[in-house]
């Protein structure tokens, strides 16, 4: 379908730039990715140890990864794989950039990123719930158990005819 040419490589978009821009300048996304480690070491002991001093490597990674999700979405590579992964990858960008802040000038800049990861996650999920007209694996796998079943029966009338016949 027509549409689905068009709004993969348009939904891509944000994830590829996203993606390389974490990539290649990570300092603003490690900024972000810091100040949500603190917030969760205030829950979970250990995390920001843990993590002090590869921020910036898992940002460029996290980032790449999702760039290369977006490429694979845009031309249409394993799109519904493609597009698993970048819900996957965006859904923690929402908790990152959660409103709750003690800075109120930044509360509308975060709110409107917040809504921004959670809308592209949506995308996301019902790109990746395209089936594109095909029956999923759901649907195959007890169409495949029915027509084995049948074939089953089938055997087993022909077997009992057979022995009822001889007999």
């Amino acid at each position: 379908m027509l549409l689905r040419h068009l709004a993969r490589p348009l939904l891509a978009v944000p994830f590829v730039y996203d993606g390389v821009s974490a990539a290649l300048r990570p300092a603003p996304h490690v900024e972000v990715a810091e100040a949500t480690l603190d917030q969760v070491g205030a829950f979970v002991p250990g995390v920001r140890e843990a993590t002090r001093g590869r921020v910036a490597l898992v940002v460029r990674a996290h980032g790449a990864l999702t760039a290369v999700a977006g490429l694979l979405l845009a031309v249409n590579k394993a799109p519904r794989t493609a597009a698993l992964a970048l819900a996957a990858l965006t859904a923690p960008l929402a908790v990152a950039y959660q409103p709750v802040t003690r800075e109120p000038g930044r509360r509308d800049e975060r709110a409107g990123r917040f809504v921004k990861a959670l809308g592209l996650t949506g995308a996301a999920l019902l790109a990746a719930a395209d089936t594109e007209g095909r029956p999923g694996v759901r649907w195959r796998v007890e169409h495949a158990r029915e027509e084995r079943h049948v074939r089953h029966a089938a055997v087993d009338d022909a077997v009992r005819s057979a022995v009822a016949h001889d007999a």
